[in-house]
């Protein structure tokens, strides 16, 4: 498969990137620096460069074309106010998606979070976070030339990954290293059938492959 990830150096997203070359799919990331093309390609993907807050979905789609899956993995990042939380986690997502749909690329996952929606309340910037990702959802469900899966992990942690976890339409609150994260992403995109689901993500006790199998209803 060709797989193009958007975020492409992101924590998440290198990690995917390692998963899949070694398995032998043809990997790339978007990234907007030119000075992270060097870890995409330790991480044995090809760097492609360029700003998802100032392309239009017409540049974002030429390097879609040719892809089996893509995977946005975007995000405004810690620190980051909530005016990017708009353009990027939000705008960026529904850029990606509009690209998709240009270039004909049907499966498409989404690296969301536990808690995105878009009538989510508060004032804080993680409020306005959680907004912004709910609407990215709600607007990538609703592209109906998408085979679409969002996934919706619990609190991020960089501990070493267990392969063991709970994957649901609802777990409740836990937390999920970031390498078991990138795991299920590695078998959802290869699983056509968990097109169409939202699925929460923790720590639990089944092997990923099983779990995915599970959820896909096989």
């Amino acid at each position: 498969m060709r797989i193009v990830i958007a975020g492409g150096h992101g924590q998440i997203a290198l990690r995917l990137e390692r998963l899949l070359a070694a398995r032998g799919d043809e990997v790339a990331g978007i990234i907007r620096k030119a000075e992270q093309e060097g870890d995409l390609r330790e991480a044995g993907a090809e760097p492609i460069v360029l700003d998802l807050e100032s392309a239009s979905a017409g540049e974002v789609a030429e390097r879609l074309r040719g892809a089996d899956a893509a995977v946005f993995a975007a995000g405004a990042g810690p620190g980051s106010g909530a005016a990017r939380k708009e353009t990027v986690d939000k705008g960026a997502a529904v850029l990606f998606a509009d690209a998709a749909v240009q270039a004909g690329v049907r499966r498409f996952l989404v690296v969301s979070s536990m808690g995105a929606d878009p009538a989510h309340q508060g004032d804080d910037v993680f409020d306005a976070y959680l907004r912004a990702k709910g609407a990215a959802d709600a607007y990538v469900t609703g592209l109906e030339a998408l085979d679409w899966t969002i996934l919706r992990p619990g609190m991020l942690t960089n501990e070493r990954g267990t392969g063991l976890v709970r994957l649901e339409a609802h777990t409740g609150r836990g937390s999920v290293p970031r390498a078991d994260v990138a795991a299920v992403l590695a078998e959802l995109v290869e699983s056509p059938a968990t097109a169409g689901l939202t699925l929460e993500l923790i720590s639990g006790s089944a092997p990923v492959s099983v779990a995915v199998k599970s959820v896909a209803g096989n």
